[in-house]
């Protein structure tokens, strides 16, 4: 396979990005016609279906070990059916915006967990990236108004529950390290969502509304549920796992900066979410404290 051009990378890491900038505002669309169980397993029924095709044309295809299985089940569970479920059900009432802040502080959670688990050392950078990242997002659920926090007022019970998101997709990807050491990422994340998709089979029709939502959803609810499921689950990941099998994670880690800033955008444009002084303000703080983590890394 001809390696791509540098150009070529950048762009992919580009590409994946603003779609994952854009899910959460094509989220919040599809919560105004189905529940979160009926989301997630359309949108990652398609993603495993894409990264399936992908592995095949990559002839990447193998089946992992016996001993595997109940490895890739659990990054799976935590990865694919408890993130979403976080994230879809957070988003009933948090902002598209405030959430793509919060989900910009998972490098902090990543840090953290190293140095808790792996008695990786923090250093003075990192400590007070930390703190900044964490006065950012205070400032951004609390909209301005510390006081509430003081009060113990969080924001809005979907910024808890998106907050979790955030140190569960640390979790997930601390995790993920010793699978990406013998598997393609293709390949892995194949079965990594192929895993969580059929527990959120059991979701659905175990616990959810099974089958009754799916009819009623509008050409609308359609093109947004396939936005989440063809571009989130599907291009996007694969866009961004080439760009990382070439540049380095820190490096390729910059992009992620962008994810927040366009959804403010489409936010404020599709949803009218107002751009406040909090939000902005908060949002850059969040981002230097994110990159003095990263940059000692």
């Amino acid at each position: 396979m001809k390696t791509p051009t540098k150009i070529v990378i950048y762009l992919e890491a580009l590409f994946s990005v603003v779609i994952w900038g854009g899910t959460f505002i094509a989220t919040k669309f599809a919560l105004r016609e189905a529940s979160p169980a009926t989301i997630v397993w359309l949108r990652f029924g398609m993603g495993v279906l894409i990264l399936g095709a992908a592995v095949a044309l990559r002839k990447q295809f193998a089946l992992p070990k016996r001993e595997e299985w109940g490895y890739f089940a659990l990054i799976g569970f935590l990865g694919v059916t408890f993130h979403q479920w976080l994230q879809a059900t957070g988003l009933i009432t948090a902002q598209a915006t405030t959430t793509a802040w919060i989900v910009a502080t998972i490098p902090i959670f990543t840090a953290l967990l190293g140095w808790f688990f792996l008695k990786e050392k923090l250093g003075r950078l990192r400590i007070a990236g930390i703190a900044l990242a964490t006065a950012g997002v205070l400032l951004i659920v609390s909209k301005g108004n510390l006081t509430l926090l003081a009060a113990g007022k969080f924001g809005t019970p979907g910024d808890f529950l998106i907050l979790v998101s955030a140190l569960n997709w640390a979790v997930f990807s601390v995790l993920s390290r010793r699978g990406l050491a013998s598997h393609p990422a293709a390949r892995m994340m194949f079965y990594v969502m192929l895993l969580g998709w059929l527990f959120a089979c059991i979701w659905l029709f175990g616990f959810g509304p099974g089958w009754s939502e799916i009819p009623q959803i509008s050409a609308t609810g359609w093109s947004s549920i396939l936005i989440l499921g063809i571009f989130g689950s599907g291009l996007a990941y694969i866009a961004w796992y080439d760009a990382l099998q070439v540049l380095p994670a820190t490096q390729l880690g910059v992009f992620i900066y962008i994810e927040p800033l366009v959804t403010m955008v489409i936010a404020a444009s599709l949803l009218a979410e107002a751009v406040t002084v909090a939000s902005l303000i908060g949002g850059a703080v969040t981002i230097l404290g994110v990159y003095l983590v990263n940059r000692q890394g």
